[in-house]
C-alpha cells in the first residue's frame, strides 16, 4: 500500500488539523541503511581528514629541524610532532581494520566498538597535542642573505 506524505495548510492553526496531499515531493523508497557502506564513507573521510594533519605535522617537523636546536621550544616541539605523527598512524591503521570488519556480523560489534573508541580517544589527544604545537610556534627559519 503506497504512503502518501502529508502536509499542514496554513489554516490548520484556526480551523483544526487540516493536512493536505504532499505534491512533487516523493519519497526515495526506504531501503535498510547498509552500515558497512556507512562506515566506509566515514573512515574514507576521517583518513582524508588525517591525511592533510599528517602532511602539515611533517611540515612543521621539517621546520622545526631546519631551526636548530638553538631554538627555544625544539624539544618540547618535536616530541610533540612526534607523538602526533605516532597517533595518527595507529589511528589510520586501526581504521583500515575497522573497514575491513563486516558491520554485519555480530559477533564483532563488541570489538568494532573497542576499537572505534579507542579511535576516538587517539584523535582527541591528536587535536589536544596540535593545540600545544600550534601555541608553542613553529616558524620556518630566516633565509639570510
Amino acid at each position: 500500500m503506497p504512503r502518501e506524505n502529508f502536509e499542514m495548510t496554513e489554516d490548520a492553526a484556526t480551523n483544526g488539523d487540516t493536512e493536505v496531499p504532499l505534491r512533487g515531493h516523493s519519497r526515495r523508497r526506504e531501503t535498510p541503511l547498509n552500515m558497512n557502506h556507512y562506515a566506509n564513507k566515514k573512515s574514507a573521510a576521517e583518513s582524508m581528514l588525517d591525511v592533510a594533519l599528517l602532511m602539515a605535522n611533517a611540515s612543521q617537523l621539517k621546520a622545526v629541524m631546519e631551526q636548530g636546536p638553538d631554538f627555544t621550544f625544539y624539544v618540547p616541539l618535536i616530541t610533540l610532532i612526534s607523538i602526533s605523527l605516532i597517533l595518527q598512524i595507529l589511528v589510520g591503521v586501526m581504521l583500515i581494520f575497522i573497514v575491513k570488519w563486516n558491520l554485519n556480523d555480530e559477533s564483532m560489534h563488541y570489538k568494532l566498538n573497542i576499537m572505534e573508541n579507542v579511535a576516538t580517544a587517539f584523535v582527541f589527544i591528536i587535536v589536544v597535542v596540535n593545540v600545544f604545537i600550534t601555541a608553542f610556534g613553529v616558524q620556518r627559519p630566516v633565509q639570510s642573505s
